[in-house]
């Protein structure tokens, strides 16, 4: 790590640290608040344009590092357009299709840009597939999917920033491994912004980072993702980025599966996620945000670990995340209380074995 990512970390930190103030005055001078509801855990009317001071510690930070000397110009316009729509929703809370669709152009600029994914290996066996014309359709679904994860688990206190910031510091260890300068300088710009932001936004939060930070910050992950997959991929390696955001992911396939068994509709809003299921258990908030940091650290030493396997160890290790997952939605009832069929299988078999 040389001097002037040094100077860049800094830059962005001290950078939020002290305009993050001024943002939360702006917030409430143009109605960007939110307000406490039913599903909402906060108590009080609290700004919620946190992003934008993260935004703006990136910025510093861009600056600074020189990365304004990179080829960055179609990254930095997507960038722009996702805080836009962010700021937008955290005013005027847009509606899913202009949200979405905000989302898809800054794709459609990525991969315009010639920054997608065009070659595809198949595990077990020598055989590479050039995916022609579907690597713009696999490339704009990746940079929406992962720009939404954050935001489907913004629902505590400095919950989103804290689980930014692991995965961001995976990806910058994967890239400091690789030497791959140009992902490590961001990583590390965005890492500190949100470390900064994150004074603000611990327990108890004095603003929220809304849309403007939780799409950010997601778009930034999925394009510094994009780039460590670089043009060719196997399905293994694809699966890197997608376990270091094991958290947001594993918390909304059980949301699906708990609307599907529950058989209410799947975009149904409910109090049964995973920081929801832990307050329930009795936790604190800070000690649910904190359990919520191991589990995301978890996920993200697998991640390095998995990058380095060999392939039956890949599939071993993907079958043990599964698996733990899947232990751990049926201890905190993530679906609800009676659905537990690994543990109830695991009673049933040890009942046998005690009988014998």
């Amino acid at each position: 790590m040389n001097l002037q990512m040094i100077y860049a970390f800094f830059a962005s930190l001290i950078t939020v640290l002290l305009v993050t103030p001024f943002v939360i005055k702006l917030a409430f001078k143009i109605g960007a608040v939110d307000k406490p509801n039913a599903r909402k855990v906060h108590q009080k009317i609290t700004p919620r344009l946190g992003g934008l001071a993260i935004f703006i510690g990136v910025v510093v930070g861009y600056f600074v590092s020189g990365l304004y000397n990179e080829r960055m110009t179609t990254i930095v316009v997507g960038a722009i357009i996702i805080v836009i729509i962010g700021i937008l929703d955290d005013i005027y809370e847009l509606s899913p299709k202009w949200k979405l669709l905000g989302q898809v152009a800054a794709a459609v600029l990525i991969v315009k840009s010639g920054l997608t994914i065009d070659i595809l290996s198949i595990p077990f066996s020598d055989k590479y597939y050039h995916l022609g014309i579907l690597s713009y359709p696999l490339t704009i679904v990746w940079i929406v999917g992962i720009t939404n994860a954050i935001n489907l688990i913004d629902g505590l206190d400095g919950l989103s920033a804290g689980i930014s910031s692991i995965a961001l510091a995976t990806i910058a260890f994967m890239a400091f491994q690789g030497n791959i300068v140009l992902i490590l300088t961001i990583a590390v710009i965005v890492i500190a912004s949100t470390i900064g932001f994150l004074f603000y936004n611990f327990n108890p939060a004095k603003i929220f980072m809304g849309d403007t930070g939780a799409l950010f910050l997601g778009y930034c992950i999925s394009v510094l993702s994009l780039l460590g997959l670089y043009k060719s991929i196997t399905l293994f390696s694809l699966l890197v980025p997608i376990i270091i955001l094991g958290v947001p992911i594993f918390d909304t396939t059980f949301a699906i599966i708990r609307r599907i068994v529950n058989k209410k509709p799947i975009s149904a809003p409910d109090k049964s996620h995973l920081h929801h299921r832990l307050l329930a258990m009795g936790f604190s908030h800070r000690k649910t945000v904190l359990l919520i940091y191991g589990f995301g650290i978890f996920f993200s030493v697998n991640a390095i670990i998995f990058s380095s396997l060999t392939l039956w160890q890949s599939v071993l290790i993907l079958f043990v995340l599964i698996l733990v997952g899947e232990i751990i939605a049926e201890l905190i009832g993530l679906v609800h209380e009676k659905y537990k069929p690994i543990i109830t299988m695991y009673r049933k078999v040890k009942s046998r074995l005690d009988n014998y």
